[in-house]
This record gives C-alpha cells, structure tokens and sequence, in this order.
C-alpha cells in the first residue's frame, strides 16, 4: 500500500509538472516561431511593394537593409559577401551577393547587383556548392560565405526546449524519489501501527473468545439449554469471525502476503464450493444455476481461492431476495479466467454504490443488511485476495438494475 501510495504521488507530481512546462515552453516556442513568420511576412511585404528590391532609403546599397539580406518563409538564405573593410564607408565599398535556396537547396533568389564579377548563374552555382558542403561559414574561391537556416534555428530552439525540460523532469524525479519516502513516512509509520494493532488486538481477543465459548458449553451441559447461554455462544462466534476476518485482511494487505502459489484444478474446487449452498438456496426458493467450464486450472493460493469463492457465494446468497436468482460462471476468456457470481437484488442497484463496495465495513444499507449479519468486510478480503493473485475484480449492474454481478478476473 505505502508503495503505490509513493508511485501514485511522483506521478501526480511528474504528470502535473510536464504540463506547467509543456504550456510553457509551447508558449515560448510559439510566440518565437510567431516573431520569425511576422519579421519574413514584413520583408517579404517590403519587396513586393518594391518590384522583389529593397528600397534605398531602407539600408545600405542595392536596398539591402544595413547590409541584411532578403528573408523567405520557409527558406534557408544563403549569404555570400565579399570581403570588405567596417569602416563608414563600407556599405559603399563592398561588393556582395546573395541567394536564397530553398529546403531542396533550388535556388529562389538570386541578387547580383553589388558585384560585376559574378553572375546570377555562378552565384547560383557558388550558393549550391555551399549547401552540400554542409559548412555554415568559410571561404570559397576569393569569397567569405556565410549560411543562415531559419527553420534550422526553429528547430534548434526547439531541441534546447525540449533538452531542457528532459533535465528539468529528471532533476524533479529524482528528488522525488528521495524526499518521497519522506513525504509517506508519517503515513507509512501510522498504517503499520494500525497494522500491528489488529493483529495484535486479534490475537489477544482469541484467548477470550474461546473460554467465553467453553464456559458456555460447560454451563449448558450443567443447567441445560436455554437462550441465554445460545445468545452468549452465537455472540461470541461472531466476535471470533471478526477477529479473524480482520486478521486476515490485515496479513492479506501487506507488501507480500505468505500465500503458498501451486496449481491446482480450479473448476473442481468452483463445483465443490458450489455444492454447499445449493440447499439453502433451494430452502428459500432461490434459483441457484451453476455454469463451469471443465478442466481449467489455476496458479495460486488453493486455500484463499476457496474462501473468495465462499464470500462471493455467501453475499449472492444473503443479499438475494426470497424467489430470487443466483448463478455462478466460470470460463475461460483469453489469457484470464472469469469467475462470475450474479444474484437478484430487491432494489435496484445504485451505480454510485458500485465503487465503494469493496470498502472495509462498507454496507450498502444499514436497515436492510442489519438482518443478515456480518460486517462489511467480506468483499475487501475478497479484492485483497484477487489483488495478492494479480487479478482485478469489479462491481457490474445489470441495464435493468435488478441484478449485481461481482467479476474476477485471474490469470490463467
């Protein structure tokens, strides 16, 4: 129990904290990737107003903005400036080229007007060379070169963001694992006083119990019988089965449970365990049908399953009203088997109830299950036995509400 209740937290607080930075690096990656689709949207609205050139009065030489270089959506922009001196006059100075490729590294844009030496066909050629050199900057020939990629850009801000948050949630995991265990100690400490409580209170309540029991049956031998001395041993009994079933939900529920795995026939014992309650049921005109497929066999706890097939049938039995139905299935269905237990209900069954009938001392409704004896605890020893045999176990309602039907599933 302590350790889901540790798995459970680091994962509401890993779960919780991958959302904060996912919203947050979203958002800061998408305002980025929204500033980078509005500066191209701007150039590329100034060359189209200005027939595909920069204007002179926005930059240096050829319209070229301070010497910037054309930006297209979408496309890496290959630069290639000559060599040229930073001095006041070097806008005026420098003899420069510049072409725009593409991601299939085709040439989309060629500009030429600040050199004479080279033609659009050679600075095509010159941007191409570039490109499947993979070289971000350098020299080729006479000429200094330099690659600007946008989308490579985007995308290694991206991968930053995203490294980041990986460092970022290792960090927090790992410190949850270590301060986790301080977090539940409290909890953890408090769950095995409890814990050794009942166990120990159990055991002392034993001693008692069986020399009330004894005292009875030695006072009846001597005065005979009457219904005081019935009403002391039926009290007792019951004080006893409560002590024991809370010593066994108590062993039940530990980290593990000393439980003896072998297999055995388990269609044999469902019809074996079936027999016993086919009297009563004929005696308060219930309909007790029984469908088990043959030769299925199971890995466990012979000993718990029989006590899990006992509560299951003894609350079908209780709980059905009188000319009511209860049936038992057993059957193979992939790799689980199905252990299904349905009776009749004299009302309907409520569907928020469904879920909390697996709770220790949980009981549907007081005034009417005050006649049938027991304690609520009959279907939490049943789930801590299913859960010891690593199967699941579940509350169904038949579409009328008229039937309860309790559904094992155990591994084949």
């Amino acid at each position: 129990m302590i350790r889901k209740l540790r798995r459970k937290l680091i994962a509401a607080c890993m779960i919780s904290l991958t959302i904060v930075l996912a919203v947050i690096l979203g958002g800061v990656n998408l305002m980025g990737y929204q500033k980078v689709v509005a500066d191209a949207d701007t150039v590329l609205a100034l060359l189209g107003s200005n027939d595909g050139a920069f204007p002179k009065s926005h930059g240096g030489p050829g319209g070229l903005p301070d010497g910037g270089i054309p930006i297209d959506k979408g496309a890496e922009r290959r630069d290639f400036l000559g060599p040229k001196e930073l001095s006041p006059e070097t806008p005026y100075e420098s003899r420069f080229f510049s072409v725009v490729l593409n991601g299939d590294n085709e040439i989309v844009q060629t500009d030429t007007v600040q050199i004479a030496a080279v033609d659009d066909e050679t600075a095509g050629a010159y941007a191409q060379t570039v490109a499947e050199s993979g070289h971000t900057a350098g020299f080729l020939d006479d000429y200094r070169y330099l690659v600007l990629a946008e989308e490579e850009n985007t995308r290694a801000t991206l991968l930053a963001s995203a490294m980041l948050s990986l460092l970022g949630l290792t960090a927090v995991l790992l410190l949850l694992l270590i301060l986790s265990h301080r977090i539940v100690h409290p909890v953890a400490e408090s769950y095995e006083k409890q814990k050794r409580f009942i166990t120990d209170a159990g055991h002392e309540l034993k001693t008692p119990m069986t020399i009330i029991s004894a005292d009875a049956d030695l006072l009846e031998m001597e005065c005979g019988e009457n219904q005081w001395l019935t009403d002391i041993r039926r009290q007792a009994q019951r004080l006893t089965g409560l002590t024991n079933d809370l010593i066994y939900l108590s062993r039940m529920e530990e980290e593990q449970p000393r439980l003896s795995f072998i297999e055995f026939p388990l269609s044999d014992v469902a019809e074996e365990m079936a027999l016993p309650f086919q009297a009563p049921a004929r005696s308060q005109g219930k309909e007790f049908t029984v469908q088990i497929q043959p030769m299925l066999s199971c890995t466990g706890d012979e000993k718990s399953i029989r006590q899990l097939l006992s509560i299951l049938l003894d609350n079908a039995l209780k709980y059905s009203p009188a000319g009511g139905e209860l049936e038992l299935r057993l059957e193979k269905l992939g790799r689980n088997i199905l252990l299904t237990v349905t009776n009749t209900t004299e009302y309907p069954v409520d569907e928020e109830k469904l879920s909390h009938l697996f709770d220790r001392f949980y009981r549907s409704d007081q005034s009417r299950n005050s006649q049938t004896g027991g304690y609520g605890l009959g279907l939490s020893i049943a789930r801590s036995i299913v859960l010891a045999h690593k199967g699941k176990i579940r509350a169904e309602k038949s579409p009328d509400g008229r039937s309860l039907s309790i559904v094992v599933a155990l591994p084949a």
